[in-house]
Parts: structure tokens; sequence; C-alpha cells
């Protein structure tokens, strides 16, 4: 792989930059991960496909950002992360120019292992990326609007893909990814000459196979990779399968089940400052604590399908979906040296990664045998309960 030249100093700062780099999370996360569940449906019945195949194509995108955070943790040691992020850019926009003009699934098979490679490679390195633009007793402000940056992204492919699927039909479903493939390309530009980032040249400290060294020696390891891999599993359970679920369980209409999305897409603009805030007065263990809560009673809600009710829980859903990674980036950063916070956050990423894998092929054969996503639904909160339980052993602020 090539990696590109980075900058010695930084061209932009402060909130500009932090915002700047917020758009890259939401082309990263929202439009080359996210913005396919609420595309399915379109490209489900333009290509005929059942609910294995279309879980199959989520899973081909979590498996190359499980290999695209190995290599992260490979190249943190020796590249810049500024490096690592550009160089995932260009995978991400060729992930979507290719789902702009797949002709089939095996075209689309192939976009989402490009975006998926190329998002964990901006994901992983952007928030302390962003961090750095702020200053240190502002940088948690940063990582909340990561999570800002997603849930615009997803409002944005949400409302689009309404409005293409209203005027021309599910074949109409490439054009959804035309326009993001322009607007991620304007983001790509912008990044390249207006984002930097003062990294000493990076010297080998033991990372270890996929960063685990690294990762072991930050306090709380193992109950923090525990509560990053159930939520791995849990979110995108209910992510990959929303609109779908709304569509073909309850009866929705198309506009009705994007409504649910943007609103989760909403919600996520506002997730992580919510939850950076409330982890600045409890903690980021009770916050984390909070949110695995939360998760477990909105799946419940959203269960029977009621309108009245599943709006507002699709709220609750974004809030939760961008303030759980905003926590545990947190927990990082703060609890590694800049030396190990590459490696290690990539090693946890890379046990989040492998839950994500799984879990969307999962859900699909699940509901392909039993005719709903009723249980689908049901192990996403069930994994939740399992993140609560790993959170409540993290160790206590003091500790």
């Amino acid at each position: 792989m090539t990696l590109m030249p980075t900058a010695t100093r930084r061209r932009a700062m402060g909130l500009p930059a932090v915002f700047l780099m917020a758009a890259t999370a939401g082309v990263a996360q929202s439009f080359g991960r996210f913005a396919f569940g609420v595309v399915l449906p379109a490209v489900r019945s333009d290509l005929d496909l059942s609910n294995t195949i279309a879980g199959s194509l989520t899973t081909v995108n979590v498996g190359a950002y499980l290999l695209g955070t190995l290599a992260v943790a490979s190249f943190a040691s020796s590249y810049k992360l500024l490096a690592i992020m550009r160089t995932g850019f260009l995978f991400a926009l060729t992930g979507l120019v290719t789902a702009a003009l797949a002709p089939g699934v095996w075209f689309v098979g192939i976009a989402m292992f490009c975006s998926g490679f190329g998002g964990a490679l901006i994901w992983i390195p952007a928030p302390v990326i962003a961090a750095a633009a702020m200053p240190p007793e502002k940088r948690s402000i940063a990582i909340g609007l990561m999570g800002s940056g997603m849930g615009f992204g997803v409002v944005f492919a949400s409302q689009l893909t309404s409005y293409v699927r209203s005027s021309g039909g599910d074949e109409s479903w490439r054009t959804v990814y035309v326009v993001l493939s322009v607007v991620a390309a304007c983001v790509l530009v912008a990044t390249f000459f207006l984002i930097g980032h003062d990294q000493e040249q990076p010297r080998n400290t033991g990372g270890g196979f996929g960063g685990f060294s690294s990762l072991t020696r930050m306090r709380g390891w193992l109950p923090l990779t525990s509560a990053y891999t159930s939520f791995g599993f849990m979110y995108l359970l209910i992510l990959a399968f929303l609109s779908t679920k709304l569509e073909d369980d309850n009866g929705w209409t198309s506009s009705r089940a994007s409504l649910a999305f943007t609103l989760v897409g909403i919600a996520m603009m506002f997730g992580g400052p919510v939850f950076i805030t409330i982890a600045s007065r409890i903690g980021s263990r009770l916050g984390l604590t909070l949110a695995f809560s939360g998760w477990i009673a909105v799946v419940l809600l959203i269960l029977p399908g009621w309108f009245a009710v599943t709006l507002p829980a699709a709220v609750v859903i974004g809030l939760l979906f961008a303030g759980v990674p905003s926590l545990i980036t947190l927990y990082v950063v703060e609890n590694t040296t800049v030396e190990d916070y590459g490696p290690s956050f990539a090693a946890a990423t890379l046990a989040f990664g492998v839950a994500q894998m799984i879990s969307p092929q999962i859900g699909g054969v699940l509901a392909d045998l039993t005719g709903s996503f009723t249980t689908v639904f049901l192990l996403s909160a069930a994994l939740a309960a399992t993140g609560l339980v790993a959170a409540l052993r993290l160790p206590k602020q003091g500790d």
C-alpha cells in the first residue's frame, strides 16, 4: 500500500478544523457504511436479493473494516496518522464511485469492501487528529463532534434516498451513490489541503500483533474491549435492518421508514456531545452503563412497530449510537500515550470489527429462518446486556 506524505504543520485550527474532520467521519462511516442500511431495501428489490445475500454484502463491508483496522494497527507504528487517514479517503471514495456504477451484486460487494477498508483507515486516526486542533481542555469536544459528523451524514443519505426512491423507484438507488461520491470528493480535496497534524515520525513502540501489546498497557483494557465488542455486534443488527424491519414486519411505507432512519441520524449529530457532557459529570464508566441500559429499553420499544413510539425511540437510538463510540474513544485517548493511541485504539477496534463482521450475516440468516426481524432485535438487546456488564467492570474514577 502506498501512503501519502503528510504535512508538518496544521493549516486549519480550532472548530473549523474539527468541523472538517467531522465531515470526514461522515464520509467514512455514514456514506461508506451506514447509508447502505437505508438504501438496502431498494438494492434488494432491484437486484432481487434475499435477506441472507443482503446481510452478506454488509458483512463484506465490515469484514473489510476489520482488515482496515489490522492495517492501521500495523502501519501506525511506522507511518503518521494523517498519512493513514488520507489513504483511507482514497479507498472510501473508490467504494462510493464503484457503488454508483455497479451493474450487479458483485460490484456492490467490491464497493462495500473498498468503503469498509477506507472507513477504518479514516475513522481510527480521525478523533486524535481532530482533538489536536483544539486546546487541551477542549479536546473532548472535538471527539464528541465526530459523532455529529456521522449523524449529519446519515440524515443527508437518508433524505436523499427517500427523495430518489420516491421520484425514480427502487432501480434508481445508484443515483444516491452518485451524489454521495461528489460530496465525498469535495470533502477529500478540502481535507488534503486544509488539515494537518503535528506528529513526530512514529517509532515502533512494541505494539505487538494488531496493537494488542499497546492495548494491554491501558488501564481497564479488558472490560473496555468487551464493551466495544458488544456494541459492534448489537448496533449493526439495528442499523443494518431497521428500515427493512419497519417495511417488512410492520408494513411501513418507504417514506415512513426513511423518516425513522433520518431521526436516528439527526439524533446522532447530538449524541457525541451529549454523552461527552454526561461523562464529564459522572465519568465514562457510568456514561457507558447508562447507554447500554438505554439501548435495551429502546430496542424493545421498537419491536411492535407502533409509529408514535418508534419515532422517539429512533431518536434515542441515534443518541446512543453516537454516544457509545464517543465515550469509548474518549476513554482510550485519556488512558494512553500518544505513541500507544494508534495501536491501542486499532486493537480495540479490531475486536469491535470482528463483532461487526458476523453481526449482519447472523441477522440476515435469522430473518430468513424466522420470517421476521423480531429475533434479530431481541439478540441486539441481549448483547446490550453483555455490554452493560462490561461497562460496570471498568475502573471507577480515582481507582
